[in-house]
């Protein structure tokens, strides 16, 4: 470990002394790693450290070596520093504490709680209907600690597919008919009157899970604006088949709603009317996404192309 990293992480929990336990992953494209820090004489057994490093080589596993992409990297974790610095608190969905932020030069480092540690040991590759619920109330509780909030030095738009931010993206799409409706379907959510923060990125792999079914998430670099729509749709697509999308689509809503309905303050059934109309929609634009990114992806399937139909003959 380098001496600026063992330096600060000492400073910062009062450890008096650390060591790397594990890599838990490397960031996207070599942009850093985190990894999971023991300690010794501390308040806590260990941390995670999210450590972002700006590569000099530049790699990208898709091809996208853009100046594009390294400049929405390079936003992505300072809206990551400024969510745990400003908004983290106010969240009542569950999520690791941040324990410190610090940058010199061209590396950031936040340090986290350790949610193996405070009892979120458990990652999922598949889920159970029971296991989705849970999810979805943490969706719900974390969209209605945001609704109505302004997200400054956010992302203006949440989540990393934004259409703004994925020209490059949209110009190699070869369904035309969904290229030509991509920038009617983004006015169409953003224009929603209800909107709230989006997590952006919650997909299976960013929930961590507890042995009693409670989850907590993680991973907040394209957290902005939006619909709540949006992180449903991903979050399903990301951890059912297409029949099982189409099969529960009606329980997911019905149950995410109620979750919704029972963390705000008090009922809105204009904002329930309204986003659920934008379910579909929201599909529609990851779906617009993931065909220029990767047209050979297993999320592109049936259901997604005839609800995106649907949807574009409804604009």
């Amino acid at each position: 470990m380098r001496e600026f990293l063992r330096s600060v992480i000492l400073q910062k929990t009062g450890a008096s002394s650390c060591y790397e336990k594990e890599v838990i992953q490397e960031l996207w494209s070599g942009y850093g790693k985190i990894m999971r820090v023991g300690l010794e004489n501390a308040s806590v057994a260990s941390v995670v450290v999210k450590h972002v490093q700006i590569p000099i080589d530049k790699k990208h596993p898709r091809g996208w070596n853009t100046d594009i992409g390294h400049q929405r990297k390079l936003k992505s974790y300072r809206v990551e520093t400024t969510w745990y610095d400003r908004y983290s608190k106010i969240s009542t969905a569950r999520l690791p504490h941040c324990l410190a932020i610090e940058t010199k030069d061209d590396e950031v480092l936040m340090i986290l709680e350790d949610l193996d540690e405070a009892g979120y040991p458990l990652r999922k590759n598949t889920v159970s209907w029971k296991e989705i619920d849970r999810c979805l109330e943490w969706l719900a509780k974390f969209h209605a600690s945001y609704l109505g909030k302004k997200p400054e030095v956010l992302w203006e738009v949440g989540t990393y597919w934004h259409l703004e931010t994925r020209p490059q993206e949209l110009e190699v799409l070869d369904d035309l008919r969904l290229k030509e409706a991509a920038s009617l379907i983004d006015k169409k959510l953003n224009a929603c009157q209800f909107k709230t923060f989006v997590h952006g990125d919650a997909k299976l792999a960013n929930f961590c899970f507890a042995k009693d079914g409670q989850v907590s998430g993680v991973d907040f670099q394209y957290v902005g604006g939006g619909c709540g729509m949006k992180d449903v749709a991903y979050f399903i697509g990301s951890c059912l088949n297409e029949r099982d999308c189409e099969r529960l689509e009606a329980q997911i809503l019905d149950t995410y709603f109620e979750y919704l309905q029972g963390a705000l303050k008090e009922r809105t059934d204009a904002l329930e009317t309204e986003w659920r109309s934008l379910y579909r929609v929201a599909w529609a634009d990851f779906h617009r996404f993931l065909k220029g990114w990767s047209p050979g992806h297993w999320k592109i399937n049936s259901y997604s192309e005839r609800i995106t139909a649907e949807v574009i003959d409804n604009l």
